[in-house]
């Protein structure tokens, strides 16, 4: 009896070890084979659209099958767009997500260019083509994407077992900060840049007093003529913008009529200078708008807000966005007392005017109140950069007591395009020397901290997510 009970035993432990082993290998993608693309493929769920070279680099373009309700994983697929900037496996690596599409050319964000790393960028959901079909617009929210991110970590964490940063650009900086939330463990370190945090949607007078300071007198005074201007001549401007419309077949069903696109145009002038352009830049609007001509004035907002972005054509690739603004991450809402309410017929529309009437929405006021005041008491090895002069930072994320290891900069006179670069030298040297200690490459002294790879001017290019539009 004792020998079959022994007997037993040892098969028991045989099977557990064999169990083990299998397990072991089902972890570790690829572990068979050395060429990066068959490791990446050898991932259940991905499939390669493409692979494009680089030197130095191999670069693919790929798809991850995620579940369209991470609570529910059996109630439906879609594919999840992503690249891979592969370096070499014992590198480390950095996970960049715009919050938007997902470029399909090699690129090289700022902190992979520090550590000299490999790079993963994601596709947020919703945003064509990594969209469910139908979509369910109710599974397009912060945890939901949080959840992608923390699916394709663990898929690809056995490939590159290094240290991970994530960072991210704007509504990709503000993503960045709902992952680490979410998901604590996964990231070594956060670099979020220029990163908005609307903590309560009603209450936006940061913005109000930022546009009473930003810049110059002189600067604030001829953006503020042009946009006034712009809704004194409403009437010639708009019948030229009817014949721009019909002209390219633009539609205005969305936000309802050409009328209400126009003025949504107009009263993104201002913001939109300051968003993209420097102060050296104001010289390009014109001195006196009474004095200047139709074209000019129309030139000017074309040029910074962009007429054709409120048509239907233009707001359709942004719909994830504009359903997100209106249901979890807020929008701002300014004042412009240089223009008479006689000209105002709907001021800054929320929005629900920018999506189709046929999705539904509903705002969560507590979506970002959670993520606040988790940034201000448990942030952990996160970094967040952002522009003097960008209208966005005006409501910001804070770090307080609790958090660890966490700082907030800001780079002088910079706008949207901000980064560590832009600090001045002592914050830059110090910023550069956390990220590369966050990423398990401590420099001897943080004087000493510097990138690891040489600027390429093809790869580090910043490609700031940008359309003529009030949008981060």
């Amino acid at each position: 009896m004792r020998k079959a009970l022994r007997w037993l035993l040892a098969l028991t432990v045989f099977m557990g070890t064999l169990s083990t082993a299998g397990a072991a290998t089902a972890a570790e993608p690829g572990a068979g084979t050395t060429d990066i693309k068959d490791r990446l493929l050898s991932v259940p769920g991905m499939s390669l659209v493409q692979e494009k070279p680089y030197p130095g680099y191999r670069f693919f373009v790929l798809e991850y099958t995620q579940p369209v309700d991470h609570r529910h994983p059996s109630a439906g697929t879609f594919q999840q767009r992503i690249t891979v900037l592969h370096k070499d496996v014992t590198r480390p690596t950095v996970f960049h997500t715009s919050g938007y599409h997902v470029s399909t050319n090699p690129s090289r964000r700022e902190p992979t260019r520090i550590v000299d790393g490999n790079q993963v960028s994601m596709e947020y959901r919703f945003f064509t083509p990594s969209r469910p079909e139908p979509a369910d617009w109710s599974k397009l929210n912060i945890w939901q994407a949080a959840s992608d991110q923390h699916r394709i970590f663990q898929a690809l964490k056995p490939i590159y077992s290094r240290n991970w940063i994530s960072t991210g650009g704007s509504k990709g900086g503000m993503t960045a900060t709902y992952y680490e939330r979410f998901y604590p463990r996964d990231m070594d370190g956060v670099v979020a840049y220029v990163a908005p945090n609307d903590v309560v949607n009603r209450e936006d007078s940061a913005y109000d007093r930022f546009f009473e300071t930003v810049g110059t007198q002189e600067c604030r005074d001829r953006l503020n003529g042009v946009q006034r201007e712009a809704l004194v001549r409403r009437a010639p401007l708009e019948k030229r913008y009817a014949a721009y419309a019909a002209e390219n077949g633009y539609t205005f069903d969305t936000v309802g009529s050409l009328d209400r696109a126009y003025e949504a145009v107009v009263l993104d002038y201002v913001w939109g200078f300051w968003q993209y352009s420097l102060l050296s830049d104001c010289d390009t609007v014109p001195a006196s708008a009474a004095q200047a001509t139709d074209d000019e004035i129309w030139t000017s907002v074309d040029t910074i807000s962009g007429f054709s972005f409120y048509t239907d054509q233009g707001l359709e690739p942004y719909t994830p966005y504009y359903y997100q603004a209106g249901t979890q991450l807020g929008a701002p809402t300014i004042h412009f007392p240089h223009i008479e309410k006689r000209y105002l017929r709907y001021g800054y529309q929320p929005p629900r005017d920018f999506v189709p009437r046929d999705i539904g929405m509903r705002f969560q006021p507590w979506a970002m109140r959670d993520v606040d005041t988790w940034v201000r008491h448990h942030a952990r090895h996160m970094l967040f950069v952002y522009g003097q002069n960008d209208p966005w930072g005006a409501e910001r994320f804070r770090v307080d007591r609790g958090a660890r290891d966490a700082y907030v900069f800001t780079a002088p006179g910079l706008n949207h395009g901000a980064d560590v670069a832009g600090l001045v030298p002592q914050q830059k040297a110090f910023a550069t020397d956390r990220i590369l200690r966050w990423a398990g490459l401590a420099p001897a002294t943080a004087a000493q901290a510097r990138p690891l790879a040489a600027f390429d001017a093809r790869l580090d290019v910043r490609d700031v997510e940008r359309a003529p539009a009030l949008r981060p």
